[in-house]
C-alpha cells in the first residue's frame, strides 16, 4: 500500500486501519503488538495487556467520559494554562549534558499536542469518531449535560449528526485528558514516560493537574531519555522509522539488550549498537559475566548484571557455550551459512574442549548471523580468495618470504584460537631477533609496525584487502591446507 493509500486512513483508531499487505493480523494494532509482545516475552517481560479500543467501544469508560463532560470547563482551565508553551526564563546553557537535558528545557513540541475542541459552543475534552469515514476529525457543536445529547460535525467529510453519550461508545476522550483518567480508573502508581512527555506544557505535567478531577492522584513517573541507534537518529516512538526492539533482539540476545538500560538511570539517554560497535558491547558484556562468575565484579555492575540476566521469574535461558561475538560473526561471515563448516571452524577454537554441535553456540551464534547478513555493508564482507595472489608472493622480498615460511611451520603445532594468536603476533617478534613470548614491555616500538605490516600482508594473500575478521580467526576458517595453498607452500 502506498503513501497515499495509508493516508486516507489518518484519523481513525489503529484498531480500524487494515494491517500490512501480507501480515496475518486483523488491523494495523494487532499487527504491531503481536510484534512488541513477542520481544516482550523474548526480554522476560510479562504483562497483562488492556485494549483501549476495547474499553471505549464496551462503554468501560463511560461515567468518565460523562465526567469529563461535566467538569469540561475545569479540565479547560488547567489546559488554558499551557496552550501557549511557556519560556522557561532560563537561557539555554552553551554546552548541554545531553539530548535529554536539552529535550526537558526546551520543550519538545509536546505542548501543541490536540488537547479537545473549542468552537462557538465552548470547549469539550470528547473526540467522537465519525460516523462516515470513521475518523477523530470532528467537532462538538452542541452538548447537553441532563440528556447526554451531543451533536458533532466532521471536518473531513462533513457528516453530522446528533447521538446520545450516555449510550454513545464510538469515540475517546482526548490525549491529555484520556491518561489522567486511566491514572484514576486503573489505580496507576507507577509509569515512566519519555522526555517529550515531561517538558513544559506536555501530557505527563498537565495530567497530574487534570487527575485529581477524576478523584485519583498522578503516579510516580520518572522520566526516561531518548535512545539513538549507532548512526541513525533518536527513536522516537512518535515519530517512527526507527528500529524495534525486535529488531534489535535479532541480533543480540536479550540479556545484553537488558543490561543496555539496565546499567544505566532512565533519565541518561544512550544508544544501541547495530554497526561494528555490538562486538566491543559483546566483549565488555562477556567481560563482566566472567567477573561475576569469579566473583570480582564491583557491586553496581554484578547488580546490573544480576537486573539483566534474570526477572522476577527466574533466569533467561542463555547460550550454553557463549563464545566471542566477534568470533561467531566472522565465522558465519567466512561460512556464508554453510553450517558444517561453521562447525568445523568452532570445534577448533579450543581442541580441549570442542564445540561437538552448532546449536551449543545458540542462540548467540544465529544473533551475530543475523548482524553479518543484514547490517555489515556488501563491500565489508569476507570474500577468501579462489587462487595465490601469485604476483604478489613473486615480488616479496627475503624478509617477507621468511615471515611466511615462519607461520606456515607453526601452523599445525598452532592450530587453536589461542595458538595461532600467539603464532601470527609472534613471528614479527621471532623475525626481529625477540622470543615469541616477549611482552609488549620487552620490546621496541618497532615491533608493532611490523605486526601490523605482516597483517597487511596476510589479509592481501587471503582476501585481497589491507583488513578482514581477526586473523586467528580468519586462519581457522580458510583451514590449513587452503592456508598453506594461498600463502604459497
Amino acid at each position: 500500500m502506498d503513501e497515499e493509500a495509508w493516508a486516507e486512513h489518518i484519523g481513525k483508531p489503529l484498531t480500524s486501519v487494515p494491517a500490512p499487505k501480507g501480515s496475518p493480523y486483523p488491523n494495523w494494532a494487532e499487527h504491531f503488538k503481536a510484534a512488541m509482545i513477542e520481544a516482550l516475552g523474548e526480554l522476560g517481560v510479562e504483562f497483562d495487556g488492556i485494549s483501549q479500543t476495547a474499553q471505549y467501544t464496551s462503554g468501560a469508560y463511560r461515567e468518565q467520559i460523562l465526567h469529563a463532560m461535566r467538569h469540561r470547563a475545569d479540565i479547560d482551565a488547567v489546559l488554558a494554562q499551557y496552550r501557549t508553551k511557556p519560556k522557561t526564563g532560563k537561557k539555554p546553557s552553551q554546552k548541554p549534558v545531553d539530548e535529554a537535558e536539552l529535550e526537558a528545557a526546551e520543550g519538545s513540541g509536546a505542548a501543541s499536542e490536540d488537547d479537545g475542541s473549542s468552537g462557538s459552543a465552548g470547549y469539550f475534552p470528547y473526540k467522537p469518531y465519525c460516523g462516515n469515514c470513521e475518523k477523530d476529525l470532528t467537532t462538538v457543536t452542541a452538548y447537553d449535560d441532563d440528556s447526554t445529547e451531543l451533536t458533532y460535525a466532521c471536518t473531513a467529510c462533513g457528516f453530522s449528526e446528533t447521538v446520545r453519550l450516555s449510550e454513545f461508545n464510538r469515540g475517546k476522550l482526548v490525549w491529555k485528558v484520556d491518561w489522567p483518567m486511566r491514572w484514576a480508573y486503573e489505580g496507576v502508581i507507577f509509569e515512566p514516560s519519555g522526555v517529550d512527555h515531561s517538558s513544559p506544557g506536555s501530557s505527563f505535567q498537565v495530567g497530574g493537574q487534570i487527575v485529581g478531577i477524576f478523584g485519583g492522584k498522578q503516579p510516580i513517573g520518572p522520566m526516561y531519555a531518548f535512545v539513538g541507534i549507532s548512526g541513525m537518529a533518536k527513536m522516537s516512538s512518535s515519530k517512527g522509522g526507527v528500529p524495534t526492539p525486535g529488531d534489535a533482539l535479532k541480533i543480540m540476545e536479550p540479556q545484553l539488550l537488558r543490561w543496555l538500560y539496565a546499567r544505566r538511570k532512565p533519565n541518561q539517554s544512550f544508544k544501541i549498537a547495530f554497526d561494528q560497535e555490538i562486538q566491543r558491547l559483546y566483549d565488555e558484556w562477556d567481560r563482566l559475566d566472567a567477573k561475576v562468575a569469579d566473583g570480582s565484579a564491583l557491586p553496581a555492575d554484578a547488580a546490573a548484571h544480576s537486573r539483566a540476566v534474570r526477572t522476577a521469574a527466574g533466569e533467561l535461558p542463555r547460550t550454553p557455550r557463549p563464545l566471542p561475538y566477534r568470533t561467531l560473526a566472522s565465522v558465519a561471515d567466512i561460512t556464508a551459512g554453510h553450517e558444517d563448516q561453521a562447525l568445523r571452524i568452532l570445534s577448533e577454537l579450543d581442541p580441549s574442549a570442542p564445540l561437538a554441535k552448532l546449536d551449543e553456540a545458540r542462540p548467540r551464534y544465529d544473533k551475530a548471523e543475523a548482524w553479518i547478513n543484514t547490517y555489515v555493508p556488501a563491500d565489508q564482507r569476507t570474500i577468501v580468495r579462489e587462487e595465490p595472489d601469485t604476483e604478489l608472493l613473486a615480488s616479496l622480498d627475503e624478509q617477507g618470504r621468511e615471515s611466511l615460511r615462519l607461520l606456515l611451520d607453526g601452523l599445525a603445532e598452532h592450530w587453536s584460537l589461542d595458538g595461532l594468536t600467539h603464532l601470527v603476533y609472534g613471528v614479527p617478534k621471532v623475525q626481529a631477533g625477540f622470543s615469541a613470548d616477549a611482552t609488549p614491555k620487552e620490546l621496541p616500538p618497532e615491533i608493532k609496525t611490523a605486526q601490523r605490516s605482516f597483517f597487511a600482508l596476510l589479509y592481501h594473500l587471503l582476501v585481497g584487502r589491507d583488513t578482514g575478521p581477526r586473523l586467528p580467526t580468519l586462519l581457522l576458517a580458510v583451514g590449513q591446507d587452503r592456508v598453506r595453498r594461498l600463502l604459497g607452500a
